[in-house]
């Protein structure tokens, strides 16, 4: 897999391009004419967006009927030398439709702790917890 980036600006904006060809634009949010989202925005998106993928999928081949998926994906920092690295990731998933509890909770866990390549990435250095709303009830799931 490989990603380029070209600057588009004479200060912070880049344009990425994977293999797909969609571009991404890149910015430094310390700039108030901000055109991008910054690079740890990208990761939460990145883990929000992989075990998004992977929690429709799964329940789509268990046939449940999802007619509402919303994520927010809160990230902690902490102060690392200079940088200010992730120490931790809650994702919280909002689900509705006519699904299964004992499904979505699976669907959730295989993705987090079996398939999403991003999340599985960064579990030696970040603690990713989930935790599931269905139809606005609040499963009591938080697990990494």
């Amino acid at each position: 897999m490989k990603v380029n980036l070209e600057r588009k600006n004479d200060k912070f904006l880049f344009e990425a391009k994977g293999n797909s060809g969609v571009p991404v634009y890149i910015d430094n949010k310390s700039d108030e004419a901000s055109k991008g989202a910054s690079p740890m925005e990208l990761l939460l998106m990145g883990v929000g967006g992989c075990s998004a993928i992977d929690v429709i999928s799964i329940l789509k081949k268990q046939r449940q009927e999802i007619t509402s998926y919303k994520m927010e994906v809160e990230g902690q920092r902490e102060e690392v030398r200079e940088a200010k690295p992730f120490k931790a990731i809650h994702v919280t998933l909002y689900l509705e439709g006519d699904i299964d509890e004992a499904k979505a909770v699976r669907a959730a866990k295989l993705s987090f702790e079996k398939y999403c390549s991003v999340s599985i990435t960064m579990e030696a250095s970040v603690k990713v917890t989930y935790s599931i709303e269905l139809n606005g009830k609040n499963l009591n799931i938080l697990e990494a």
